[in-house]
This record gives structure tokens, sequence and C-alpha cells, in this order.
């Protein structure tokens, strides 16, 4: 995972208020991503009938019309209601996938590759996928939970047969703190990315921070804070997350491991005033 150094890494909040652009150059530069009248015209009226549009109705129309503006988008694609789409021509979507309402597909950046979903993928209610000048890859086969945040500054990618729980965070960046003459939201971006390898499941509410691997067929516990690499087949948890057995060992084994990290938490016996 390279390590990308701002100002490669995009400042959304700058290029809000940047003065020496027009209201409407800067909504054409961070939502549709193209310029020209006709982008834009196109994406507004895609957006203001359709994406509101409730039931089967809404879903045939997004079906036929939506690929109009994607960048590319597969067969049996169900979209779901309120979904916002930034950047479209950014955002791949392959075969049989579906983003259920209130969603946001966010593939903004001047230079990245943005969203690719594969086919398979289902992607739950109030979920946000947002780049900053990254990307995003989900593989085949991945599910993710409700309201979910997943934010690349560089890359982030879920391999296939990805379990995701609701409300999960993946942080693909960090912001400098080295300075204390100047806030932390005036400092640089740095970013080196997130892997998280294929058969995976993470428990509600895991927290996944910039830089971490996550290897194949491990399971992260409900509210775990990934702050290192997870080797494969681990069972890991707690805050922050540490491993607690291997799921390709026999049961006593692990019956061991679990005796161990209960031992480790148990606090120490006070030495008696007899002694």
């Amino acid at each position: 995972m390279s390590d990308n150094k701002s100002p490669e890494i995009m400042d959304t909040q700058k290029d809000l208020f940047d003065e020496k652009k027009s209201t409407l150059q800067k909504y054409q530069e961070i939502v549709v991503g193209e310029k020209g009248l006709f982008s834009l015209i196109k994406y507004e009226l895609l957006m203001t009938l359709l994406s509101w549009l409730p039931g089967a109705l809404g879903l045939v129309l997004r079906q036929k019309l939506y690929r109009l503006m994607l960048g590319s988008m597969g067969r049996g694609v169900a979209i779901g209601a309120n979904v916002m789409i930034r950047h479209p021509k950014k955002v791949h979507i392959g075969d049989n996938v579906v983003i259920d309402d209130n969603c946001v597909l966010d593939a903004k950046g001047e230079s990245n590759k943005g969203i690719e979903i594969h086919n398979g993928v289902f992607v739950g209610r109030g979920t946000i996928l947002t780049c900053h000048n990254g990307d995003i890859v989900l593989e085949e086969n991945v599910n993710l939970g409700f309201n979910c945040v997943i934010s690349s500054l560089s890359s982030i990618v879920i391999k296939k047969n990805h379990l995701m729980a609701a409300f999960c965070y993946l942080v693909g960046g960090d912001h400098d703190s080295d300075r204390t003459d100047i806030p932390v939201l005036q400092q640089g971006r740095s970013s080196k990315g997130i892997m998280i390898e294929e058969n995976v499941w993470l428990g509600a509410s895991v927290s996944i921070l910039d830089g971490v691997t996550v290897g194949r067929d491990s399971i992260i516990g409900a509210h775990a804070v990934v702050n290192k690499d997870v080797p494969e087949f681990a069972i890991s948890a707690g805050v922050p997350a540490k491993f607690m057995w291997d799921r390709r060992k026999g049961k006593e084994h692990n019956e061991i491991l679990r005796g161990d990290v209960a031992d480790q938490n148990q606090p120490s016996e006070s030495i008696s005033n007899d002694e």
C-alpha cells in the first residue's frame, strides 16, 4: 500500500470555499465530476426525476436509465430510493448488485479511478462509500450492513465473500498532527490504504484504521478498533484489537488460548496482611 501525501489528497472543505470559483463550477467539480452543460443537465434530470422515486417503478427506471450517467452498470442492479451519487462516471457496478435506500456513492477526485462494485454485492441502507481522490473496490459477494462508512484517501480494497455488520467504519487516511502551532484541521493528510482479504467477518461497530491489512478468513469482534495487521484465520477483539485465537486450531488449543486471555484480564491478587 502506498503512502500518499497532500496535495494529492482532496480537501473538500477548502474546495467548497474557494472564492476563485463560482458556485456552479464548484458544484460540477465536486458533485457532477464533469465539465460542460450537457453533463450537468443529464445529471440533474436523472437525479431530480428518479433518485427519490419509491417502489418498483423507481427501481425499474433507475435500472434502465442510471446507466446513462454511470461509468458502467451490469444486469440485475437494484438501486434504492434517495441514493446520492457523486462523480457518477467513476462509479462502476457489476451484475446483481443491490444498493439499498439512502446510501452515498461518492467517487470524487481529480486523478482517482473511483468506486468499483463487483458482482453480487449488497450495500445496506444508509451506508456511505466516499473517496477523497482515493479508490474503493468491493469484490464479488461483499455484504455491507446498515450505516457503515468507508472513506478512502488512497485505496481501500474489500475482497470477495466479505461480511460487514452494521455501523462499521473504515478510514483509509489520517491527519498530520506534528505541529502544535496550528490546528490539526489546517495540517496535511496522509494515507497508506486498507486491505481486507477474502472471507472476513467484521462484527458490529468495528473500526479499521489506515494502513491495516486484515488477513483472510479472520473474524473481528464487535466494537473492536483495529490499528495493526490481523493474521489470517485469526479471531481478534478489543480496543485496540488483540489476537485471541486461530480458527484453524483444534478445540483444545483454542480452549487453552481462551483461558490464557481470561487470566490476563483478571486483576492480580493482592498480598494479604499476614504475609
